[in-house]
């Protein structure tokens, strides 16, 4: 497989194991996420709750019939910056054996430029303080570490 043959399409509902499966194949997904055969019901759920939501476009990286990686776009309006409204990305996965193969770059690409075909004036992604090559990539990408996360969890 080469990054030529990778097309990038809506996700469908039979794609959610093999996004699951991607979230999961990491040191940080490994504790958040649970591969099981039936996955949760909560993964089809949620999948269902992102497809109706017009501000959320869940993708897939697929080559040869197989999905390789996936992202979600959120498109935030806001008041700030002028009333400006940004592009969030979230859950850039790529299936660890098709890695470095130029497959997460062209989805951030195409988020890039979906956000802004849809009015965004900037496109943030939060990563992990950990993810230190995935940093990297997205530096090679042109983002900047420009904020502070914080989280609180429920």
């Amino acid at each position: 497989m080469n990054e030529k043959s990778v097309s990038i399409r809506p996700a469908r509902r039979d794609d959610v194991a093999a996004i699951v499966a991607m979230l999961a194949d990491d040191h940080l997904g490994r504790a958040r996420e649970r591969v099981e055969d039936p996955l949760p019901a909560s993964y089809y759920q949620a999948f269902e709750r992102v497809e109706r939501d017009q501000n959320l476009t869940l993708v897939v990286a697929e080559s040869e019939g197989r999905v390789v990686g996936c992202l979600q776009l959120a498109i935030l309006p806001g008041i700030s910056t002028q009333g400006g409204i940004r592009g969030l990305l979230e859950d850039v996965r790529v299936a660890s054996d098709c890695r470095s193969r130029g497959i997460g770059e062209q989805l951030v690409q195409w988020a890039v430029a979906e956000a802004k075909a849809r009015g965004c004036n900037l496109v943030e992604l939060l990563t992990h303080q950990t993810r230190t090559d995935a940093q990297r990539f997205y530096k090679r990408l042109g983002f900047a570490a420009s904020h502070v996360g914080m989280t609180v969890r429920f």
